[in-house]
Formats: structure tokens, sequence, C-alpha cells
């Protein structure tokens, strides 16, 4: 009983320490499987071993594809065999079991399936499976190796031949030919043998003083691998301070002398794995260090030569559309001087100059067409406006030139373009003559110049801008707050919030309320006999934003006095024939009066009112311009006079100024004549516009 538990312990201990080989068979062998039976069968090899099967049986149902039964083997998990029918020991033998094996370290797994009926008894199959250890010298993995392949059970190792070491890699069979000849003023160096062994990696390392360069010259006995192509399959590379010379291959050696301008030199030669030529020889010396006639690329040198010596100076001139980055400032060109180490100083590179895009930068109505970003020299950029309602003035293409500025491609201007409003256009439909005392109303968006002013009472402005609007001194004069609404014209619509007029609130710069030097300010309205220079600009905080309610009206273009009988309109919220101010804006056309007519001016008490020549008095039957009406414009063509194509955009020719008392029989008002002012009103504008630019700057 001792004998057989000792003999079961070491059957049990054999096959613990080899579980990788063994018998697998299907089931009921040899006596003959059941229908519908199935077996399920895997093995893994260790690491750097094979796992092969070997069938010694094989008596199975035989159908089309192996379709009733089958034994289906799989490497892997990709199937290598698909078996029925019955073979011979033989045939298994030579043609099948060789197939059945394993990736190094892979699996081996096989089904073995009946169908439900068997016209005769079958006796199956009986496979034996073994773990080997897998030849990686017979393997691709094994034919890496330069020169020798040795097994071994688990892996593999590579040898080389009397000469040769073992790369890094342990698969590559090179030489011992790097040499470190720092310190050495002159010598000799050349290709490991002759010819030269393939897989070379040789670095050749030659240092000396500063002040000094290191010449090479090659021998005429070049031969150094070259493809048909004229590409080089091993090569020879000198590695300097300043970049790479080389490669060189072929049968024609490198200039000599060659000039390596550095007191730090690296030879590098390599070979591949192929070839029998006889490699290099050269010498080294040194000389004293000179500097090359390129001092940074992308420029010239003058005056021009091949190389300098210590002290000599030269100017840089960078190519055109770039600029040296100095640190104090940007220069087309610098002086620099040859130093002792063969390098110049100072050297600065070369970079293409940019244009500046602060000109356009925050502004909300110029404005570049999209994915206009580039502003290297040569790059180009397009301008538009950013509605309708602006007009470009100027060309629209501009280019960055070789002076960092932009440059218009259609006639060389460096001034960018600007946007001005589209003036004296009007969205309304035209409207039939009529009054303001007793006037015709006007229509929304038919004067859309016209501005709503509440200051200490309430008068009006014209648009004359987007930033500027045009009004009377005396409406502005003792006024310390204005408000100024653009696209009223029913003041009875108020916003639920404010109880201020539905429309556009203008914010008003108030640094620039600007009345004109020549009004007398500060003088009561029951007392002033003198209107003369009834004139004053008022600047916005912000654009106006101009749409079909809200557009600028256009300024005079004629000079000299306004012809008599010239038909406009005069438009305002004033007092109507019921003598109270209307709450829908109002026109009326009238006639400019003659300058006799005008002078009979009325009188304040004893005293007369003053004409002067900057003033002009207009009319009709029961037409007029009265109180509350101050500021507002006279403007021509009339509304509703001829086709506006032909008559051209609507001009501000007068500003309500002062009159009798509304309604008196003569029926007419006195207005300030705007074209004697269109010199002073455009170098205002001019003038606050570029002081504002110039403190962005700042």
């Amino acid at each position: 009983m001792l004998r057989l538990s000792l003999c079961l312990a070491l059957l049990a201990s054999c096959w613990a320490s080899d579980p990788l080989s063994g018998w697998v068979q299907s089931p009921g062998f040899p006596r003959g499987y059941k229908p519908l039976s199935r077996l399920e069968w895997r093995r893994c090899a260790p690491k750097a071993h094979q796992l092969t099967l070997s069938l010694t049986h094989l008596d199975l149902e035989d159908s089309l594809d192996c379709e009733n039964d089958a034994l289906e083997i799989y490497s892997d998990g990709q199937k290598i065999a698909s078996l029925c029918g019955r073979k011979p020991l033989e045939e298994l033998q030579s043609s099948v079991s060789p197939d059945l094996r394993s990736s190094a370290g892979g699996c081996l797994s096989l089904t073995f399936r009946s169908d439900f009926s068997n016209p005769k008894r079958h006796t199956g199959f009986r496979a034996f499976y073994t773990a080997k250890d897998f030849d990686e010298c017979e393997h691709p993995s094994g034919q890496e190796c330069s020169h020798f392949c040795h097994n071994f059970v688990g892996g593999y190792y590579c040898s080389c031949r009397l000469g040769y070491i073992l790369d890094e890699d342990q698969h590559t069979c090179t030489v011992r030919c790097s040499q470190d000849l720092s310190g050495s003023l002159k010598g000799r160096i050349s290709s490991p043998f002759r010819p030269y062994p393939d897989n070379s990696r040789c670095r050749y390392t030659l240092s000396v003083e500063p002040h000094l360069q290191l010449q090479l010259d090659f021998s005429a006995a070049f031969d150094v691998e070259q493809g048909p192509d004229g590409a080089c399959r091993d090569s020879l590379t000198v590695e300097t301070r300043s970049g790479m010379l080389g490669p060189f291959c072929g049968a024609v050696p490198p200039p000599s002398p060659l000039l390596t301008h550095s007191n730090h030199v690296v030879i590098h030669f390599n070979s591949d794995n192929y070839g029998s030529n006889n490699g290099f020889t050269l010498f080294y010396r040194t000389k004293g260090q000179t500097c090359l006639g390129t001092v940074t690329p992308d420029s010239t040198v003058a005056p021009m030569r091949q190389e300098y010596h210590y002290g000599d100076r030269v100017t840089v001139t960078c190519d055109i559309g770039r600029r040296a980055n100095t640190p104090e400032e940007s220069l087309s060109h610098y002086v620099t001087t040859c130093q002792k180490t063969g390098t110049w100083s100072p050297s600065y590179t070369c970079d293409f100059l940019t244009c500046d895009l602060d000109p356009v930068a925050g502004q909300d109505v110029l404005q570049l067409k999209p994915n206009q970003i580039s502003t290297s020299f040569g790059d180009q950029i397009q301008f538009e406006c950013s509605s309708s309602y602006y007009n470009l003035e100027g060309p629209d293409t501009y280019t960055c030139d070789a002076s960092g500025e932009w440059v218009s491609s259609l006639d060389g201007r460096k001034t960018l373009p600007r946007c001005i409003e589209v003036c004296g256009k009007t969205a309304g439909a035209s409207s039939a003559t009529g009054r303001i005392l007793g006037g015709k109303m006007a229509k929304d968006g038919e004067i859309p110049w016209q501005l709503s002013v509440k200051g200490r009472g309430w008068a009006g402005a014209s648009l004359i801008g987007d930033r500027w609007a045009l009004t009377a001194a005396h409406v502005v004069d003792k006024n310390d707050a204005l408000t100024l609404y653009g696209g009223v014209f029913n003041l009875a619509q108020t916003n639920q919030r404010t109880n201020l007029p539905q429309g556009e609130p203008l914010p008003v710069d108030y640094n620039n309320v600007i009345v004109h030097p020549g009004y007398t300010k500060n003088v009561q309205s029951s007392q002033r006999l003198n209107f003369d220079n009834d004139i004053a600009l008022i600047r916005l905080a912000s654009r106006a934003p101009l749409g079909p309610r809200l557009t600028p009206i256009c300024l005079p273009e004629a000079q000299g006095p306004l012809m008599d009988g010239m038909l406009g309109s005069v438009a305002g919220w004033g007092q109507t024939d019921n003598k109270s101010r209307s709450q829908i804006l109002r026109h009326a056309p009238i006639s400019l009066m003659s300058s006799a007519v005008c002078r009979d001016t009325p009188r304040i008490g004893a005293d007369s009112m003053v004409f002067t020549q900057n003033m002009f008095c207009a009319g009709a039957q029961n037409k007029d311009s009265c109180t509350g009406d101050s500021g507002g414009p006279f403007f021509v063509p009339s509304l509703g006079e001829g086709n506006r194509g032909e008559a051209g955009p609507y001009r501000i020719e007068g500003i309500v100024s002062w009159g009798a008392n509304c309604g008196d029989r003569q029926f007419k008002g006195y207005y300030t004549a705007v074209r004697n002012y269109v010199g002073w009103i455009r170098e205002t504008m001019q003038k606050v516009e570029d002081e504002e630019r110039k403190n962005m700057k700042k």
C-alpha cells in the first residue's frame, strides 16, 4: 500500500512539472462517440516556446465541408484546420500535423462536435500535444543578427566576428571606431579597415582653442558607397558649431582644404549593412579663425568677400521686407565686426516685418473683411464698412510694404480708407406740401436727420454725422444738461419706464458742445438783438446707430448767398396754429425772401433786430417756423418736390434761429446760413477727432 501511494505521488509530480504535454481525444474514444457530442480544449505555450499538435488517429463522419461532424483547430484564435472523414496515420503525420502549431508563446485550441445521427459507428480522434522550445534563429527575428545567431531554451542571442562589437540594440555588429582627439592640432583620420565594415557608426571629435579653426584635407582615394540615384547609402558628415557640412559620398572627395570656421568639429561616418567600399582618409590641422561672408540668413553684407579677418567691419542689410530685431529698435541694416573667435558681433536675425493693425483696432465702422489677419510683408488686407449706411471712401485693398506700412494696391497711398456716412437719404415716402403753423405731419422715417433736444425746454437739431449734431447756439447756451433723441417723430409715444420719447437716446459728449466763437453768449433772450453766428456743434459720446429712421443730412456744397425764391422745407415740433406745441413732427415748404425783405426786421422795444450776411429769412402764406422749432433744419429740396434721384440728396441750408411772433402777417422766420460755416464745421470736427486719436495712442 505504501509503494502504491508513492507511485501515485510521483506520477502526479511528473504531470505537474510538464503540464503542456499529453493526449487529447474525442469523447468515448476508441469505442466511438455518441450523437450531439461536443468537446472544447485549449492550451498555451510559455514564453519563447511553441505548442504543437500531432494527430495519431482520425475517424469522423465524412460530409461536404465537414458540416456534420468536425474537428476544428485554431492557432492564436485563427482557424488553421477543419477535419472530418478518415485518414491513415501516414497521411496525418505528413500533411496535417506539421501545420498544427502555435506562435512563440501562443495558444492552440480545438472544437469537436457531432450532429444528431451517425449512420455507423466512428471511433473519433486522438492527438498528442507538447510545448517545444522555439528556435528564433530559424525565424525572421533571429535573422536580425548581423553576424551569428545562437538559440537556447527560452530565447536566443547574437554575436559578432573578430574585430566587431555588438551595438546597443544587441543585434547589430559594428566596429569600435569613435575617438576623442580634443587638443590635437594636427593628425590623420580614416575609416576603419579596408574595405570598411558594414554598420559602422564612427564619431571623431576635434576641439582646439577658440581663436583657431580646423582645416580638413582629404586624400584623392575617396570611396564611400553611393546609390544609383546619387543618394548616399554610406555617408561622411562634418558637424561644426554653425551647422552640418555634407553628407559626402561617391568617388570624388570633398573640396580641399575644407575650412570649417569652427574650433570644435565632430566627424561622423556611417555605413549600412552592405557594401565593399574602401572608405576615406583625411588630414586635419589648424589655422587662425576667419569670419564667413554670411552674418545671418536673409541678408547681404558689404563689402562682400569670401572670408574676413579679426577686426574687419561690414554692413549687414536685411533682404527687402525684413528687419533686424535689435534690442533697441527694428533696423533695415546694422554694422558688425569680425571677432577673434570667427564670429560676428553684434549679430541679429532678419525677420519678416509686420504692418501694424492699430489704425483699425477697435473701430466699429471701418473693418477688415472676414479672415483678413495676415500682417507680414507682402500680405494683403481688404476693408469694408460695417453697414450699408456708410460708403467706403478710398481704395479697399492694401498691401504690407517694405516700409512696414499699409499701401494702397490701387494708387500707392498710405492713408487708410474712411467710412463716410450716407447722408441726405430718406426711407419714408414723400409727403405733400403742408405747414408747421397748421403744417403737414411727417411720416415715420421721412426726416431721419431730425433730432429732438431736451434742455431747459424743447428744441431741434440735425444729425450731420454719426458723431455730430448741428443746432443753434442759443439752444445750447446756458444749458448745462442736454438730451438728444433720434428716430423720433411722435413725442406722445413715450417709453413706459422713463416717460421719455421713444427712439434712440444719443449720449452727449459735454466736453465738446461747441458754440461758434463769434456768437455773443449769456444774453437774456428777451434782451438779445443780435443772433449773428447762431450756430453750434454737439458731439455725441458714441456713434449714432444709423438705420432707416436715423441718418444724417448732407452739408451744403455750394458757396455764396442762396437764391431768392429757393424752395425748401422747415421741420420741427414747435408751436402750431392752435398755439400749442406739436406732438408729431411737422414740416412745411417755405421760400427764401430777398435781402431787402429780410432787413425789415422786427423791433424789440425801441431797437430793431440785427440782420447780417450770415442769415437769411424765409416763409410763405400761413407757413412758418415757430417757438420750439429753434435749432431745427431748413433743408433743400423741399419734401415732395420732384424726383429725389434728380434733385440730389437733401442738404441743410439753414438753422431755425429767430423771428417775430408766430402767425405775424409777414410770416417770415430768420435762419443761420449754414453754407457760410461749412469750413468752420469741418475744421472743428476734424480737430476734435484728431485730438481723440492722439489721446488714444497715448
